[in-house]
C-alpha cells in the first residue's frame, strides 16, 4: 500500500519538541508543547527541529543570556553553519513542490525570538557583582529579533527562500497556538 506525503513541512525552536535544551528554569512544560505538537500532527505537517546554538555553545548548566551577548561574530557564524544543512533541504524540499509552511520561534528568547528578544547590560563576573539585581530588574524585552531568527531570516534570503514565521509566546501559549493554528491554515 503506498501512502501519500502530504508534502508540508515546518521548522520549530528546538525547545518546542525538547524543553530539556532551555536554560535551568525557564522551562514551563516538562518535555515538549504537546498541544502544538498534536496541531502539526493533525494537519499532516511534517516537523523539522532546528538545532540550538544555545545548548550548543555553551549546554544544559548554562546561564539565562541576552541578545547582545549573543551579538558576535563567532555566534552568527555559528548560527550560519549549524542552519545550512536545514537550507540545503529546504531547497530540496521546494524544487519538489512541498510547502514550507513557515518557522515557529520563541518569542523573548535572545536566539530564537521572532518579533521580540531579552536584552540588557548582562555580563561580567557574577560572585562579585555588588549590583547584580539591579541589572537583573533591568533586563527588558526588546523589539528585536533573537540572533539565530536574525541569521535564519538572512540564509533564507540569500536562498531566495520566502516562507513565513510565527511565535510561541510563553507567557501565554494557548494565545501563541490559537494564532499559529490560523498560521499554518493559510
Amino acid at each position: 500500500m503506498r501512502i501519500n506525503r502530504s508534502k508540508k513541512v515546518i521548522l520549530l525552536a528546538h525547545c518546542i519538541l525538547n524543553g530539556n535544551a532551555k536554560v535551568q528554569g525557564l522551562c514551563k512544560y516538562p518535555s515538549s508543547i504537546t498541544e502544538l505538537i498534536t496541531i502539526l500532527l493533525e494537519n499532516e505537517i511534517g516537523i523539522i527541529q532546528l538545532p540550538c546554538p544555545e545548548m550548543m555553545t555553551y549546554g544544559v548548566k548554562r546561564w539565562g543570556h541576552v541578545r547582545e551577548q549573543f551579538d558576535t561574530p563567532y555566534f552568527r557564524n555559528e548560527c550560519q553553519r549549524i542552519m545550512m544543512p536545514i537550507i540545503d533541504q529546504l531547497k530540496d524540499y521546494i524544487k519538489n513542490d512541498y510547502k514550507v509552511a513557515g518557522v515557529i520561534g520563541i518569542e523573548g528568547s535572545p536566539s530564537c525570538g521572532v518579533n521580540k528578544s531579552c536584552s540588557g547590560a548582562w555580563g561580567g563576573e557574577i560572585s562579585g557583582d555588588q549590583d547584580i539585581l539591579d541589572r537583573i530588574n533591568k533586563l527588558e524585552s526588546v523589539s528585536k529579533p533573537g540572533i539565530f531568527m536574525e541569521e535564519i531570516k538572512e540564509l533564507l534570503n540569500k536562498n531566495n527562500i520566502s516562507i513565513p514565521f510565527a511565535v510561541v509566546d510563553e507567557v501565554n501559549v494557548p494565545q501563541s497556538i490559537d494564532q499559529i493554528k490560523r498560521f499554518i491554515m493559510e
